[in-house]
């Protein structure tokens, strides 16, 4: 699994930590002396699959860099109801005053990597794999998208400048004769400088798909809002045309659940892109217990 890039993250940590601290804990410095000792654990409350502990590390750095982390379950890894996940040393008021900002990043992440997780069972079997959007809060991508690979998903392009992907509203624009104009323009992507792959979206099998398997260099055919039997239909038409083992992938896009990814998967396609993991997962149940 690709590590956090944590350099990346750190402008959205500390927007974070100053939006809740402000000119300081009020109440803690009321309570507590500046150098009063403490230890408390991490724990989660329900059954999980962890992603956020460096970004907890960074923000307890944030607040005092005296906070201490001792991770005992590491990102990726599945957690029970009660386990510890880690225990933090050092002065109580600044361990007080970063709970609540430490706490969202962590039980937001690590629903991210729960809820990519359940995709990614439920597909467990067939040749497909889970894909996550740009679907992402602002400012928070990288931080999602690493939670998505600590769920064992895998993550598309990160935003408009790293993949070419030609949408159905492009191909309309394009009018009826696309098939020449896109071959023209998939040539110029191919030396689009740090594009990862080419990717052209489709939503009907025989008016477009046949066209757009006839084009070379193609990486990636998203298969938009598509049912059962067009997914099944699309695969047979591909593994026709351009062999089992051959570019380009089909990807499912498009009202993806919990409820029917098993069914999508069977229909032999090679990614399913979700964009409910991370835009509707739910955060975690994670507490700080001294």
């Amino acid at each position: 699994m690709k590590k956090l890039d944590i350099e990346k993250a750190r402008p959205l940590i500390r927007m974070a930590v100053e939006e809740d601290l402000g000119a300081g804990d009020t109440t803690s410095e009321l309570l507590f002396r500046e150098d009063t000792p403490a230890k408390a654990n991490i724990i989660s409350r329900e059954e999980i699959i962890v992603a956020g502990i460096d970004v907890v590390r960074e923000i307890l750095k944030q607040y005092d860099e005296r906070l201490k982390l001792k991770v005992l379950v590491s990102d990726g890894r599945s957690a029970h109801v009660g386990s510890r996940l880690a225990t933090i040393e050092g002065p109580l008021r600044p361990m007080l005053s970063a709970e609540r900002v430490m706490l969202n990043f962590l039980q937001r992440l690590s629903g991210i990597a729960t809820t990519t997780s359940k995709y990614v069972r439920a597909i467990q079997g067939t040749r497909a794999k889970i894909y996550d959007t740009r679907k992402t809060l602002p400012g928070w991508r990288i931080l999602e998208k690493y939670a998505v690979r600590c769920g064992g998903g895998h993550n598309h392009r990160l935003g408009l400048y790293d993949g070419v992907l030609i949408k159905d509203n492009h191909l309309a624009q394009l009018g009826t004769n696309f098939p020449a104009k896109l071959r023209r323009i998939v040539r110029e992507a191919k030396k689009v400088k740090g594009a990862k792959f080419i990717a052209v979206e489709v939503d009907h099998v025989d008016h477009q798909l046949n066209h757009v398997l006839k084009i070379p260099d193609i990486d990636i055919v998203l298969l938009d809002n598509m049912g059962q039997w067009q997914l099944k239909h699309a695969v047979e038409m591909r593994d026709a045309m351009c062999g089992k083992n051959e570019k380009p992938l089909l990807e499912a896009s498009g009202n993806i659940t919990l409820d029917n990814v098993s069914a999508i998967a069977q229909c032999g396609v090679d990614r399913i892109a979700v964009g409910a993991i991370t835009h509707s997962a739910a955060a975690v149940d994670i507490g700080l217990d001294r």
